[in-house]
């Protein structure tokens, strides 16, 4: 039988699962259950909370975490974000649990592993998403606006972006650029355009890279994987790759010269230097099929995790030189 016809596994209706409820049919137990706190933070996906960093980023970029109370706020910024998004993952998870359970690590997701029931999962969700509103509205309404504007993306995206070739990337990316754009309402602070645009750029090669990742896994096992997967080509996304990362670069170096520094040495200009090492790594690793977890690429390579505290390091004396 092709591994397309293989029905999924189906538990008895009574099985019990881990937290005490009736099981979700279908759904995969893991090897050590989590108890129910455990199970309910890895629903929340805190690793993937590193995309929220660009929420400090943007002001950071700017020059502008120096000033007053901005620290401040943009950390709150950074919270409330984590909390939409941790809710948005639940919600996914619930919506992709029959896809996870064929998948060789999403199906230990708590979800799709049986540890939290569809129902509970979704209370949980709506319960983050709704504090993440309310913590950036005690910042600025505009915030809220802003934090609104991305639920509504990513939550539109689970339902029907996903399946539309191409709007599933700029959805994708759309997500990281109001990221940036909340980084600079909670500061508050404008941001160049450059700036918007390197993150623009690099957010659609990291969605091409994950969508590169899901295709090549799928012709390996045979399956096609999800409809829109069956849309692309292998060469048409290595070609969206090449010129999102060109244009990142572009981009990059443009903002990096747009300020001069002053004290003589060029500290923004040297953050070039391992900001192409790091988009260079990246780029061959997504080549090779390996980027359909970027934050897990992020916290694992030796060589990007060296770029980019050499970079950290530079950008941080550029801004004390500029202050």
């Amino acid at each position: 039988m092709s591994p397309r016809h293989v029905p999924d596994p189906v538990l008895p209706a009574t099985a019990p699962a881990w937290h005490g409820g009736p099981a979700d049919p279908g759904s995969v137990p893991v090897a050590r259950p989590r108890g129910r706190p455990r199970a309910l933070l890895a629903l929340a996906r805190p690793r993937q909370w590193l995309k929220n960093a660009l929420v400090i980023a943007a002001p950071g970029a700017a020059g502008a975490l120096g000033h007053d109370d901005v620290p401040g706020r943009v950390l709150i910024a950074c919270i409330a974000f984590c909390f939409i998004s941790a809710g948005i993952y639940a919600l996914n998870d619930v919506r992709d649990r029959h896809e996870d359970r064929r998948h060789p690590s999403k199906r230990l997701r708590p979800v799709a592993a049986g540890e939290i029931a569809p129902p509970d999962a979704v209370l949980f969700g709506c319960v983050l998403m709704v504090c993440g509103l309310v913590i950036c509205t005690a910042v600025t309404p505009l915030l809220a606006l802003v934090g609104f504007g991305y639920l509504a993306l990513t939550v539109s995206y689970t339902w029907v972006w996903r399946h539309l070739p191409v709007l599933d990337l700029i959805a994708l990316a759309g997500g990281f650029v109001l990221r940036a754009l909340a980084g600079g309402v909670a500061a508050p602070v404008g941001l160049s355009r450059w700036f918007v645009l390197v993150v623009t750029c690099a957010a659609v090669f990291v969605a091409t890279g994950k969508r590169l990742a899901e295709l090549l896994r799928a012709i390996a096992g045979g399956t096609g994987g999800r409809r829109v997967l069956r849309r692309y080509s292998a060469a048409g996304l290595r070609r969206v790759l090449a010129v999102s990362q060109a244009g990142a670069l572009f981009a990059y170096c443009v903002w990096a010269f747009e300020l001069p520094d002053t004290d003589g040495v060029p500290w923004r200009l040297l953050t070039v230097i391992p900001f192409t090492v790091c988009l260079l790594r990246y780029g061959r690793i997504m080549r090779a099929g390996a980027g359909e977890a970027p934050e897990e690429v992020l916290m694992s390579d030796a060589v990007i995790a060296t770029g980019a505290l050499v970079w950290l390091v530079l950008f941080g004396l550029s801004v004390n030189a500029a202050g």
